[in-house]
């Protein structure tokens, strides 16, 4: 009995590949914890570049094609999975996304160990749901991890799974990286100058990826309607290929005279100097985000977060305390939240600021999530 109860964690954190993305980065963070605290653990993807992230603090990935959906390729990935399972005395498969986690699963359940998830988005339910089947793997873990209460009232609505069975872990930001104190006057300087924005406005920014559900169109159409004529807009983030989207934009911008107005910036960046250097950051998801980092950055950075009101800044941004929440697809809410923002009072603004930054610091930073989820690993092997 005393053996059981010293027992410790070792996990195998298995998703699609290690591009730059939430999960992924969630990935690394969890690897990064684990390290910290001493316990073995590994990362099985199809590979990527940040695989790199995981070789620099010492943590074993292992490459397998494990973003097919090939039925016939996923049971060969259960094979191989269980196999490493057992020569690495592995005793806890946390599965990140549902592709590789059918694979995962079956793995766990041949190796006889513990399956853990994380339910990270909606996922696409299909015509008459019928997605849900290949969707439920994500609720087979012993326990699951919600990333928002907008995901865990998700999976109760959607997947009927047990309160009992989840726990409700935010997704968090670095704030060794996201913290006013840590971004030097040289590198605000810096981002100035590379991208031509001017000293002398208001900056409003955007950073995310661009494609519709994101509304950066919600946005144009916004600072087409607000009062403040004085600002400049950065549109922060690659668009994946979506080049008609782009497109739309811009002829957007042309359209109500503000292509002078909004920059583009789609290349490699410096997002905490840009964040640093802006006045206001939004979040204008016009689909409920599964949690939303963008907000918490802004506020870790103690800048005037403006953000829809549906999905997980429901969680991250408290209204008109850390910043203010406006009536999601509404181009005209959004618009009376920006000339709110622009003209708060000196006063003002350094109160939000420093709130913003507190509830960063009390509920969202990367040891809150990493403590968590241990937590829950050591939960799994009572």
């Amino acid at each position: 009995m005393a053996e059981k109860k010293n027992k410790k964690p070792v996990v195998l954190q298995v998703l699609p590949e290690m591009n730059h993305g939430g999960v992924e980065m969630g990935t690394v963070e969890i690897a990064s914890g684990l390290q910290a605290e001493g316990i073995k653990n590994f990362v099985a993807s199809a590979g990527g570049r940040m695989v790199y992230d995981l070789k620099k603090i010492k943590v074993k990935h292992f490459e397998l094609p494990l973003k097919t959906k090939n039925p016939i390729k996923l049971w060969l990935n259960a094979r191989k999975l269980e196999k490493i399972i057992k020569e690495n005395g592995i005793n806890i498969v946390h599965a990140r996304s549902r592709a590789p986690a059918w694979s995962a699963y079956w793995a766990a359940k041949r190796a006889g160990v513990q399956y853990l998830t994380t339910f990270h988005g909606t996922y696409g339910l299909g015509p008459l749901g019928i997605k849900k089947i290949y969707n439920r793997v994500m609720t087979y873990g012993k326990l699951v991890i919600a990333i928002s209460n907008h995901i865990k009232n998700h999976m109760i609505k959607e997947y009927k799974v047990p309160e009992e069975k989840m726990r409700l872990i935010h997704r968090c930001v670095n704030i060794d990286n996201f913290a006013p104190e840590k971004v030097s006057q040289e590198r605000i300087i810096k981002a100035l100058k590379e991208n031509h924005i001017p000293e002398d406005k208001p900056i409003i920014s955007l950073v995310g990826r661009v494609t519709r559900w994101k509304g950066q169109h919600l946005l144009i159409e916004a600072l087409s309607k607000i009062k403040t004529k004085d600002f400049y807009c950065l549109i922060v983030g690659s668009d994946q290929g979506r080049i008609h989207y782009t497109n739309e934009l811009k002829d957007l911008a042309k359209k109500y005279n503000l292509d002078a107005k909004i920059q583009f910036i789609d290349h490699s960046f410096d997002i905490p100097a840009i964040l640093m250097l802006s006045d206001i950051v939004l979040s204008t998801a016009i689909e409920p985000e599964a949690f939303g980092r963008a907000a918490i950055e802004g506020q870790a950075m103690g800048k005037i977060v403006l953000a829809s009101n549906i999905g997980g800044s429901l969680d991250n941004t408290i209204d008109g305390i850390t910043g203010k929440l406006f009536e999601s697809n509404n181009a005209q809410s959004l618009a009376d939240a920006i000339d709110w923002a622009l003209k708060l009072p000196a006063k003002e603004r350094e109160k939000i600021s420093k709130a913003a930054i507190k509830n960063v610091k009390d509920n969202f930073t990367k040891q809150i999530m990493c403590d968590k989820t241990i937590a829950v690993y050591h939960e799994l092997i009572k």
